[in-house]
């Protein structure tokens, strides 16, 4: 997707403060509305003011904006950072319906969109004074799922200065994880959303990932393992070692079992309250024909062996 110069599109400086935002908005407002402009490309235009406005006007939206740097060029490829929005109080704020948010581009959804937590509304209420609640992520180990852990996570707030300016507040919460939790669950920190306005503030809700793991693919509360053994230990059977998240374990493997052929280990995935399943995945690893002796036992194997692996297939 195409990189947006919000600050471009407007026609302000980087360092605009909020009310020069909102004046240059009104003018390219004004001048490409679809009713009053006769300009080929007025709709476009108008609609691109619309969604710039919609990111620097809104303090969160903006620093978060920010955050991407300014060495992009507008129109440049673009793709979010793999870790996107782990360091803001991704909240509300802002405003607008699901309606709304289908005239804004591929490049506002990747920032803004799903993975910006509780972006769109369906409509408004009224004030109560409460503080708006905040969506983040914290990235985590699957490791940490099963035996529990703490995180230090590093929130920057931004605070709309007397001038009209944005300054960024940074504060540290110590973050407990709890044992069993699962691939995009909701932690809830009562208290630590958005201060209120003579009420109380609102809550954090930290969604969980997990860290991509070189061995361990996660389902849901299912732990996937691809564990590669010799023909002789499928064709023959064998008790072999089996690493899991919690330690290695013995696992017997049936005489003749196939490729991809799965082997349940019960209760040893997530230790949700309902437990998940670790599932081994056979993978049979063929030994090399890299010497004189073992390209003669394979040459022997296939005299001795009748054995054809595309007789399924009629030829």
């Amino acid at each position: 997707m195409d990189y947006k110069d919000y600050y471009d599109i407007l026609g302000v400086s980087r360092d605009a403060t909020q009310d020069q935002i909102k004046r240059a908005y009104r003018k390219l407002a004004r001048k490409y509305h679809p009713d009053v402009s006769e300009a080929a490309d007025a709709d476009q235009r108008f609609k691109e003011a619309g969604e710039a406005y919609e990111v620097l006007k809104d303090p969160e939206k903006r620093a978060a904006y920010d955050q991407l740097g300014s060495g992009w060029q507008a129109g440049q490829d673009f793709r979010p950072p793999p870790d996107w929005g782990t360091e803001f109080d991704l909240g509300g704020g802002g405003g607008y319906t699901t309606a709304d948010a289908a005239q804004f581009s591929d490049f506002f959804e990747s920032l803004f969109g799903g993975a910006y937590g509780g972006a769109y509304t369906t409509g408004g209420g009224p004030f109560d004074g409460r503080g708006e609640d905040i969506d983040a992520r914290v990235t985590i180990d699957l490791e940490d799922s099963y035996k529990g852990a703490s995180r230090l996570l590093t929130l920057h707030s931004p605070e709309v200065m007397p001038d009209g300016r944005i300054r960024q507040q940074e504060r540290t919460l110590n973050v407990s994880i709890p044992t069993g939790v699962k691939q995009g669950q909701k932690i809830r920190l009562a208290g630590q959303g958005q201060p209120g306005m003579g009420g109380e503030a609102g809550d954090l809700y930290l969604e969980v990932e997990f860290h991509p793991h070189p061995h361990y693919r996660v389902e849901a509360a299912d732990v996937f393992l691809d564990l590669p053994v010799a023909p002789w230990e499928a064709a023959l059977g064998a008790t072999v070692k089996v690493p899991t998240p919690m330690g290695t374990v013995d696992l017997k493997i049936p005489a003749g079992s196939q490729q991809g052929r799965k082997l349940r280990l019960k209760g040893r995935g997530i230790p949700a309250r309902s437990p998940g399943d670790l599932y081994v995945v056979l993978e049979i690893a063929l030994p090399p024909a890299d010497s004189r002796k073992a390209k003669k036992i394979y040459q022997e194997m296939e005299k001795e062996m009748d054995f054809n692996p595309r007789a399924g297939l009629g030829v």
